[in-house]
């Protein structure tokens, strides 16, 4: 028997604080550096935002009325796990037809609370402990934490404006390393528009084949192209089995705040994602999933091709502008964002940024918080308004200008 007095002994010391108390790898995340930098916003009526990646259109009303009537028919259960069978259906017969993508809506299907859930379920079935992911960058700012918080590491591979911000053969295959696992790819980029073509394809496919890698593919803005239609990673030889295709309807549909998403692959991955599923979130809410259903009809198809063409006047508008400001601005030929330069003016990112919200009340978000290559860019969305862009557009330029008076 132990005595008291060893057993006081072994009581360890009271931590000092409740920070304390938290595991390393949630004490080493750092917050959203887009986030963070918005709530300085939250407080200036006058600002014109252009950072949040979210469509200013509302969700068209048939596909609300939907998720209004399955409240009014008493549609407020659980679903599948997996999601609905009707909507699961649905988006494999949506992929097929857009791009070539067929899946067993059984057995190759999840619908998750909206694409972020779908990255982290795919990250966290994946890696083990010490496994690197390779990540292109400038890239969207969760990859690397949701990597970091499931114990794998992340190997930032640089893309640059010369190249379109396209993945780069050469630049990948200097990143691998035996402990190399994992691929994320997220084309049309966030944050740079960035595409890939069949062609810009084969020679990553080679690549992955070669060091038996997995791809994470984030398809969330496939629908926003421009002048090229959207090519699938899992759609290019004998890349299937070996993707996960992840994609919503947040961006294309104006769904963010619904919540929505889904991944599709092979069975055994999608089945391991499922069980983390099954056990954090159980399902998607149930009047999401039939707002989801209604969008991939015919007449939410419709929808969603009005607001693209809406958003390609946009692009052509803001590119013209910076480029008239005398900014360089590759141009963006997928999702909703440009990323000019502003190399030319001396200023970091940081504080380029910093100061173009308190002198002219416009907010954009700094590209070094995508990681590498980021740096002396600014991620503007052009998911906004005309007059609002143009009034945006107007004032950068007055700030420009001014900086080189002094």
């Amino acid at each position: 028997m132990i005595k008291n007095e060893e057993m006081h002994e072994a009581v360890p010391a009271r931590r000092d604080s409740m920070s304390a108390y938290l595991s390393p790898l949630a004490n080493g995340i750092k917050p959203s550096g887009i986030r963070r930098f918005f709530d300085l916003v939250s407080s200036r009526k006058d600002v014109i935002t252009l950072g949040v990646g979210e469509p200013d259109f509302v969700t068209p009303w048939h596909v609300r009325e939907a998720a209004v009537y399955s409240l009014e028919s008493g549609k407020t259960q659980y679903t599948s796990n997996a999601g609905m069978p009707e909507l699961r259906e649905a988006i494999t017969r949506y992929l097929d037809d857009s791009f070539q993508l067929k899946y067993d809506p059984a057995k190759e299907v999840l619908v998750t609370v909206g694409g972020s859930e779908a990255i982290d379920l795919a990250l966290r079935v994946l890696i083990s402990p010490g496994d690197e992911i390779l990540i292109p960058e400038p890239c969207y700012i969760s990859y690397s934490p949701i990597t970091t918080l499931s114990g794998g590491k992340a190997v930032g591979i640089e893309t640059f404006a010369k190249d379109q911000f396209k993945l780069c053969a050469d630049e990948l295959r200097a990143s691998i390393t035996p402990r190399s696992k994992v691929l994320i790819l997220c084309y049309p980029s966030n944050p740079t528009g960035g595409i890939m073509t069949y062609e810009d394809w084969l020679p990553i496919t080679k690549i992955v084949e070669e060091n038996d890698l997995i791809v994470i593919s984030d398809e969330i803005y496939a629908e926003l192209t421009y002048g090229t239609k959207h090519v699938s990673f899992a759609s290019m030889p004998g890349m299937r089995d070996r993707t996960i295709v992840v994609s919503g309807f947040s961006k294309a549909f104006a769904m963010t705040g619904w919540r929505l998403g889904y991944a599709c692959g092979h069975p055994d991955l999608i089945g391991a994602m499922l069980k983390v599923h099954q056990y954090t979130v159980m399902c998607a809410p149930i009047m999401a999933q039939y707002a989801g259903l209604e969008a991939l009809s015919e007449h939410g198809l419709e929808e969603k091709d009005r607001m693209i063409e809406s958003y390609n006047q946009r692009r052509r508008l803001v590119v013209k502008g910076f480029r008239d400001i005398g900014l360089e601005c590759h141009e963006p030929q997928g999702a909703f964002y440009a990323f000019p330069s502003i190399h030319s003016t001396g200023l970091t990112s940081e504080q380029f940024a910093q100061r173009l919200l308190e002198e002219a009340a416009v907010a954009a978000v700094p590209g070094d918080v995508f990681g590498l290559g980021g740096e002396g860019h600014l991620r503007c969305s052009y998911a906004t308004s005309v007059p609002q862009l143009t009034e945006a557009l107007e004032r950068i330029g007055r700030f420009v200008q001014s900086m080189k008076q002094m």
